[in-house]
């Protein structure tokens, strides 16, 4: 379980001013020192990442972040980067001191109460001054939040603290964290046929196939479906050998034209891509933001927003494949932004589309945050797959599948 991708786990931030106690919370609830504590201020300087597994919870990442009242020389540019904390997190945890709340605080629950997040107050250092029960009481009451008391520094008593905390946790999770969207449980019949199309080319890590080819076989297993995976160049052959059609066919966009092309049209297929704009994102928004392609002219922005940080190939698809399908397609003279990783840009009012990879290395909560700040500013924005399938104009055929699911209208 230690090697859950962190995409897949639960994200617990903890937020707080310097000197509450987060890191020697987070020392508590791991049961080892993962962050350095001290009483000088400012000690936390970058988001602490901590994963581990919470019985009763399942996987979880930690994410200890700098003081909200940072007031160092990089004080600002950590606090940025603690605020940017916020669109990853399944679950904000805030740490505070008795009889203390201030102007941080509020600025923490509000921003969650905006982000419509679950959160947890944490009241630390219960041993040097206990909080009155109208403290507590006004937390619960002014805010609708779960209050749970702290003694970060009592490691005999961290059974219990990790229980309440677990429980506390249980109660939050929200609810598509708990039962997320299917990936293919819903368009293929229980004890099905998927075959996967998996091009091995310059891309393709050596030794391994990608997350979203991985987690695409572990949910064929958990549908009881039988899984045929073949590389493009033996597909055709596969297919003429097989007794039965398969129920789906899933493939890499890159070969999306090839698969349309050699597949029978009584056989479902789509693209890996896709299938995680429904997993990871807002498969409707998506869609809806297909539609600027046809409205772009010469010198508008794209962002292609990719959340990995590979380097790039000369036959990049985002930096390379997909600017070349959409000039094929639109045959206009585009101007491209590249942003990789978490570095998702405050400027979106830029760009005319954005086009989003998969999603495959963060979690559900950080993309949807993501498309919420594009909707907020009438940015359209899709996703990788889609564009391409619509670039190569193939998109009605696989998507198919979900408008049968009833997943997309």
């Amino acid at each position: 379980m230690q090697n859950t991708p962190k995409s897949m786990r639960l994200q617990i931030a903890l937020f707080g001013r310097t000197n509450v106690g987060k890191s020697s919370f987070l020392n508590l609830m791991a049961g080892q020192d993962i962050a350095i504590t001290s009483s000088v201020p400012g000690t936390t300087t970058d988001v602490v990442e901590k994963p581990m597994e919470m019985i009763g919870v399942g996987p979880a990442v930690f994410l200890d972040t700098a003081g909200l009242d940072d007031k160092s020389v990089l004080g600002e540019e950590r606090i940025k980067r603690t605020i940017k904390t916020l669109d990853r997190a399944d679950i904000i945890t805030l740490v505070c001191e008795a009889e203390v709340w201030t102007d941080a605080e509020e600025m923490i629950l509000a921003e969650a109460k905006k982000l419509n997040r679950m959160t947890i107050v944490i009241i630390n250092k219960i041993d040097l001054q206990a909080p009155t029960e109208e403290f507590i009481n006004r937390i619960k009451n002014d805010y609708k939040v779960t209050v749970v008391c702290v003694d970060s520094s009592s490691l005999d008593n961290r059974d219990k603290y990790l229980n309440v905390f677990k429980q506390a946790v249980i109660a939050n999770c929200p609810e598509d964290y708990l039962t997320p969207p299917p990936l293919l449980a819903d368009l293929v019949p229980k004890h099905g046929l998927v075959v996967l199309l998996i091009p091995i080319d310059v891309q393709a890590p050596k030794g391994r196939i990608i997350l979203p080819q991985v987690q695409a076989v572990r949910d064929c297993l958990d549908t009881d479906c039988a899984c045929l995976i073949v590389k493009e160049n033996d597909y055709v052959k596969t297919l003429e050998k097989l007794n039965v059609a398969p129920d789906l066919v899933v493939c890499d966009s890159q070969v999306v034209d090839f698969m349309v092309e050699n597949t029978p049209e009584n056989v479902q297929c789509t693209t890996f891509s896709i299938i995680f704009s429904r997993l990871k994102g807002d498969m409707a928004t998506f869609d809806a933001g297909l539609k600027a392609i046809d409205t772009l002219q010469d010198g508008d922005k794209i962002l292609i927003a990719e959340t990995c940080t590979h380097h790039a190939t000369c036959d990049d698809i985002g930096r390379v494949k997909i600017p070349r399908w959409l000039k094929r397609y639109t045959q206009k003279e585009l101007s491209y932004d590249v942003c990789a990783g978490r570095d998702y840009p405050d400027n979106l009012r830029d760009y005319k589309l954005i086009i989003h990879c998969g999603s495959c290395m963060i979690n559900r909560q950080e993309t949807l945050s993501r498309i919420a700040k594009a909707v907020d500013v009438n940015v359209p924005i899709t996703n990788y797959g889609m564009c391409i399938s619509y670039c190569n104009k193939v998109y009605d055929r696989v998507v198919e599948p979900f408008k049968k699911s009833g997943a997309l209208q």
